[in-house]
């Protein structure tokens, strides 16, 4: 038997109803913001993410799958999918079209690292972007539709939003230069991967989940206390701006993202609930990366919604069953199975989930596939039925049995009355 790669996972039938709820909700509430979709494709050139998200960060130093092409050119699965659709923004001029550029994706992104429960190797996300202004009160609005798709998929009981400022290019180098101190008083204590990025990416060390980081970190210096005017003057015009939104948040000077181009505003959606895996979606502001990557001096803001993680967390609130049929027609013999297909053909054209028996089985035995498919109506078609043109329909629910017309419109007729 040839088993799935570790750490990739088939979605079977019985959970996709989560997923597609997930995203259903999600798609529903995007339209209304003025979201459109954009599909990105799978592989990109390896310098994207180099430039991109930062050659000293865990994703491109160690989870990237990379390979050399047929042509010789390096290119990697993507990891994440903000760097790729700004590569698509500025290849695209999409900022000639698009002053304000508001675009979501939802799939899969790859990163080679230890599979656990709530991570693994491919994975999905729901990501959102938007390019093209920096206002405090379109920050609040990004995590506002953050909070609007908890509440609406049903899991916002369960999660926290959580803020942050990381401060702009002004303040910033002078709070990495202040957390290198202090953490370099404190190296003994820090684990192995932090000693490392305490030169390259010292804010990452704020937000390692190894119990002795995490105790340094809760006593480290406040990037929020030594922000500049400009950047603690905007955080606090979001924090008064998610206040108008009724957004519940709280603000956690721990926040930092792993990623190089954040800058700003910085925000998660964590929850209790899933182990160490404690972010269900996370994001921020990035208003150096499509100038950065080559194109015009834009800002933008996005977030992304781990899929798994949310469905995780969906389970436990929600049963999601697969839909069942109205109708399974139950036909004994080739004559009446000739008659009904027509007839199911036209139903299922317009949009009655409907069963037919292809194999040549017992009535009996049809029956008790009508009722483990949960089917409303179970139709009977047998040389009886086909002689007087009518069909014996039994309902499931009720345990009654009636006659009805042989037709396509008849069974319409009886759809439409179900509907209502």
């Amino acid at each position: 038997m040839i088993k799935a790669v570790k750490g990739f996972k088939d979605i079977l039938p019985d959970e996709t109803p989560y997923w597609q709820f997930l995203e259903e909700k999600a798609r529903k509430l995007l339209k209304s913001f003025g979201f459109r979709e954009i599909r990105i494709p799978v592989l990109e050139k390896l310098e994207l993410f180099d430039r991109g998200i930062g050659s000293t960060t865990d994703i491109v130093e160690k989870e990237m799958y990379t390979f050399k092409d047929k042509g010789g050119n390096l290119v990697a699965m993507r990891p994440e999918a903000t760097a790729s659709i700004a590569r698509a923004y500025i290849e695209n001029a999409l900022h000639l079209k698009d002053p304000l550029g508001k675009y979501y994706f939802i799939g899969p992104m790859f990163r080679y690292e230890r599979p656990q429960a709530g991570r693994l190797r491919q994975f999905n996300q729901i990501n959102v972007e938007v390019f093209g202004t920096k206002s405090s009160s379109l920050d609040a609005e990004v995590m506002a539709l953050l909070h609007n798709i908890a509440d609406e998929v049903g899991i916002s009981d369960g999660v926290t939003l959580e803020v942050n400022h990381i401060g702009c290019k002004k303040c910033r180098p002078i709070y990495r230069q202040i957390l290198i101190n202090y953490l370099n008083q404190n190296r003994e204590a820090l684990c192995e991967d932090c000693r490392k990025r305490l030169e390259r990416n010292p804010l990452r060390a704020l937000d390692c989940k190894r119990q002795n980081c995490r105790r340094v970190a809760l006593s480290a210096p406040k990037l929020t206390d030594h922000l500049c005017d400009e950047c603690r003057s905007y955080f606090e015009e979001v924090i008064e701006y998610l206040q108008i939104y009724q957004v519940p948040h709280v603000i956690n000077p721990l926040i930092v993202r792993g990623l190089d181009y954040y800058t700003g505003v910085v925000f998660e959606l964590t929850t209790t609930e899933l182990g160490a895996q404690s972010a269900v979606a996370a994001g921020g502001r990035y208003d150096y990366l499509v100038e950065e990557l080559g194109g015009p001096s834009v800002p933008g803001i996005g977030f992304a919604i781990g899929e798994e993680r949310a469905v995780a967390m969906l389970k436990n609130r929600k049963k999601l069953t697969p839909p069942a049929p109205l109708f399974f027609f139950a036909v004994l013999g080739d004559a009446a199975k000739k008659k009904c297909i027509p007839i199911v053909l036209e139903l299922r054209k317009r949009g009655v989930y409907t069963e037919m028996e292809h194999e040549n089985r017992s009535l009996k035995s049809q029956m008790r596939k009508a009722n483990r498919l949960k089917a409303r109506y179970a139709v009977m078609v047998g040389e009886d039925e086909l002689e007087k043109g009518r069909a014996v329909v039994r309902d499931m629910e009720k345990k009654e049995q009636f006659d009805i017309e042989l037709s396509s419109e008849a069974f319409l007729k009886l759809a439409e009355e179900e509907v209502r």
